[in-house]
């Protein structure tokens, strides 16, 4: 009850800032999956992929304790070269120990086409970590629905080399290219803070960066404004953390401890509710409730050139340009309320509810 109280206060105050912004940290140790769950996942679904059935005797793969780098308690993953598996399905070629968001956690835990979303975590990786020469993966941004969900559109993957690289990992489709590296020895034995932001969309911005907890210096950085950051026909993309590893090259790997702290999903493009009820309807919306399009009704010519649709709990669903008949269509939208919000040059000129039967 103590983290669902400090989780609800945390995601009460970011939603008044204007963002929608959820944190899972870690609070002690017992409970440690509960917690997980608690937060990501919110409908009694079991968001944690662990070894555990296959290795019992260990006990739970993922646990909390407290770490005096960061003068606070910290998430541990456990993995184990010779008694682990993927998920407690038997498989032998693989290892994996993850959590991750899932199609039932809330929405502001799904990236959907036309988001802007911040992802913000720390990690310390332990001196000699090795890593496989096949794939070594710490975290993914995965499609759901579409042909390409088998591949993830961004990873983070660890593999051996000389020296052993951390490689950051794109996929648009099928074909996944290497987009930066970095040598392994500079995150190895220390906390690093990890901050990815991603458009959803086609040409649009993804930047991942990672610094040095103790004087913040930066030891990695990329960004492009101009990607493809949608795979076809997706559902929507979610976020994984943890460790996955191949076990093709055993021979390389040995049985390792990965700390992270402090995961963070922000929404940087979600307003409050307050904001959003906040009704000044300067521009009218006919029929009022509507079904299959609405009519713009405004007191002066060019007064808006695009309006912005957000659902109920707050999360833009789409943009929409000013027509020349001053009519929306909105046939794609389920029955419920929504906000539309209509802008001039960027700027908000309007604000009102309509709801679609």
């Amino acid at each position: 009850m103590k983290y669902q109280i400090l989780i609800l206060l945390s995601i009460l105050f970011f939603q008044l800032e204007g963002n929608s912004q959820v944190i899972l940290s870690a609070d002690g140790p017992g409970n440690t999956y509960e917690l997980i769950n608690s937060v990501l996942a919110n409908s009694g679904r079991d968001v944690v992929e662990v070894p555990d059935c296959g290795h019992a005797t260990f006990g739970r793969h993922i646990d909390e304790i407290f770490d005096t780098d960061l003068n606070k308690n910290v998430f541990r993953f456990s993995i184990h070269t010779n008694e682990d598996d993927d998920r407690c399905n038997g498989s032998t070629d693989r290892q994996r120990n993850e959590i991750k968001t899932f199609g039932g956690s809330p929405d502001n835990l799904l990236g959907v086409e036309g988001e802007k979303v911040i992802y913000k975590w720390k990690m310390k990786l332990p001196v000699g970590f090795q890593p496989s020469s096949s794939f070594t993966h710490l975290h993914q941004l995965k499609s759901v629905g579409g042909p390409f969900d088998n591949i993830p559109m961004y990873t983070l993957t660890v593999r051996k080399g000389n020296p052993n690289k951390l490689e950051l990992r794109y996929a648009e489709t099928n074909n996944q290219i290497t987009l930066e590296k970095v040598n392994l020895s500079l995150l190895e034995g220390n906390w690093i803070e990890f901050t990815e932001k991603i458009e959803y969309g086609k040409n649009v911005l993804y930047s991942m960066e990672m610094k040095s907890f103790d004087n913040g210096t930066s030891i990695f950085k990329y960004e492009n404004n101009n990607t493809v950051n949608w795979q076809q026909d997706a559902e929507f993309v979610r976020p994984k953390w943890g460790i996955y590893r191949s076990l093709n090259n055993k021979q390389d790997l040995q049985d390792e401890q990965v700390l992270f702290a402090d995961f963070s999903i922000e929404e940087t493009n979600t307003l409050s509710l307050e904001f959003l009820r906040t009704n000044t309807q300067e521009i009218k919306t006919i029929p009022n409730p509507s079904k299959g399009s609405v009519f713009i009704k405004t007191t002066a010519k060019n007064s808006y050139d695009s309006v912005d649709i957000y659902n109920a709990l707050g999360k833009l669903i789409e943009n929409k340009i000013k027509t020349a008949n001053d009519s929306l269509d909105i046939s794609n939208l389920k029955t419920g309320s929504y906000y539309f919000i209509f802008k001039k040059d960027e700027n908000i000129v309007s604000k009102n509810t309509v709801l679609v039967k």
